[in-house]
């Protein structure tokens, strides 16, 4: 597959191979879930497992931190769209979507990259990257509630987003209580938090 990759001549404009893309962030993703760490992660490693060369990623991707943003924005999938008619009903669903990953790798890969995040800046930039969409989402709907009145106008919106998301990925995570059902964790962290966000 390499050489097949490699030698191909490109002429201007030719769209890159799909089949490529998808090698090279599936090997990533079968790294990670592994053993490797991402600071032991290599270029050399993922062409190596991916079966292309190391030019084949370059010419796609500008180094590891970008294609390890990408790996795991694919890891995660896409978060749920808002419907924008109910606060309430907008929170909930993306609380569901926290800590819920379609690959069964992500409850590999999820946890071991929270110690990375906390050693190293460039991982904790990675993450940053890879979270702010989600967030976000958050905060427009807490800012659509502040405008049509579903909540109150003085909001911390940045409190907010923490109060709500806290317990659901601490839950997730950590399984911090076994008394708590993850099944209705979402709705009743948004009713208990709504209670105190609404206007008096």
């Amino acid at each position: 597959m390499s050489s097949a990759v490699e030698s191909a001549p490109r002429s201007p404009g030719r769209p890159r191979s799909t089949r490529a893309d998808e090698a090279i962030i599936e090997a990533v993703l079968d790294l990670l879930a592994e053993g490797s760490t991402i600071e032991s992660l290599s270029i050399e490693a993922i062409a190596a497992k991916a079966g292309v060369g190391k030019a084949t990623i370059y010419r796609r991707w500008s180094g590891k931190q970008a294609l390890l943003v990408d790996a795991l924005r694919t890891l995660k999938g896409q978060p749920p769209a808002p419907k924008g008619e109910s606060v309430r009903e907008d929170l909930v669903l993306l609380l569901r979507g926290v800590g819920r990953n379609p690959d069964p790798r992500a409850s590999k890969i999820m946890p071991c990259l929270v110690p990375e995040v906390h050693r190293s800046p460039e991982q904790y930039a990675v993450y940053q990257e890879l979270i702010q969409p989600r967030r976000e989402m958050t905060r427009e709907v807490l800012r659509r509630g502040v405008q049509t009145g579903e909540l109150r106008a003085d909001l911390d919106i940045e409190l907010a987003m923490a109060m709500l998301t806290g317990p659901v990925l601490m839950q997730k995570i950590l399984r911090w209580s076994p008394d708590i059902d993850e099944k209705d964790l979402p709705e009743r962290v948004v009713d208990t938090l709504l209670a105190g966000l609404t206007p008096r």
